[in-house]
């Protein structure tokens, strides 16, 4: 069994990762180190790959058929793909939020209580635990009189938030973001990008966008993945480093013509 964060705090990272799916490869020879409570976002043109690899942290890849992985992924001193790692387990410590809000047509409360029923969670604890997270993602003022309305009740940028207090909940150590942003007006982005500033004093992050300037304003670190150049449709990791760095001096051409807007 995985260990709990109480029991062992480690890094997550990636050695020679590459995914495929049908035979086909995706993206290759990835190698990233994803230090602790600090936001790292992962950018790139589509179809390089990002969110392949963010999937293969809670190993959301095992439910896309013909997918396979190669090389490791370690997290609390273990390869989350070793035989005996039950990926059950990895998504109890590792949550993810989508890119469109997904709330379950259930009441906002169950919304958030669900995680924490399914891990059996005694029945004393679920309501403390509903309120912390709606809490800590910035929503309990605005539903704290409404618990038991209707998730689909709420607008985008409240069910997307209730979607990161559900992912919250459970208490994980990481939390996955692929493109939380891309479906909402500026007010909503606004909002979510403040709490992911808040929300990394507790959380290592990783997040996926295609908006730079989200990327530049709220990581620290910055993975910049691309496509390779030979018709193979191959993604890979170009560059990782500081935010700063990837954004005011990087090392490749391919980098500095993507950030500028040369192509993407």
């Amino acid at each position: 069994m995985l260990p709990t964060i109480e029991a062992v705090a480690d890094e997550p990272a990636t050695t020679d990762l590459s995914v495929s799916y049908g035979g086909s490869l995706a993206v290759t020879g990835v190698n990233l180190e994803i230090p602790e409570r600090v936001v790292t976002a992962m950018i790139g043109p589509s179809g390089c790959g990002k969110s392949t690899v963010l999937r293969c942290f809670n190993r959301m890849n095992d439910e896309i058929p013909n997918a396979r992985v190669r090389g490791s992924v370690m997290l609390f001193g273990r390869d989350l793909y070793a035989p005996s790692v039950d990926p059950v387990v990895v998504r109890r410590n590792v949550g993810m939020v989508f890119q469109r809000a997904n709330p379950f047509p259930s009441s906002i409360f169950e919304n958030v209580a669900f995680g924490l029923r399914v891990n059996q969670y005694h029945k004393r604890e679920i309501g403390d635990r509903v309120e912390r997270a709606l809490r800590s993602a910035s929503l309990w003022e605005e539903v704290k009189d409404h618990l038991k309305r209707s998730a689909l009740t709420l607008s985008g940028g409240q069910q997307q938030r209730l979607c990161i207090a559900r992912a919250i909940a459970i208490e994980p150590s990481i939390l996955l973001m692929d493109e939380p942003c891309s479906a909402l007006d500026p007010i909503s982005t606004a909002e979510i990008e403040r709490l992911i500033r808040e929300l990394q004093r507790e959380f290592t992050i990783i997040i996926v966008t295609h908006n730079m300037q989200q990327a530049s304003r709220i990581s620290q670190r910055t993975g910049f993945f691309n496509v390779r150049r030979d018709g193979s449709g191959v993604g890979y990791l170009a560059e990782y480093g500081s935010t700063s760095q990837i954004f005011d001096n990087p090392s490749s051409d391919e980098a500095r013509d993507y950030i500028s807007g040369v192509f993407g």
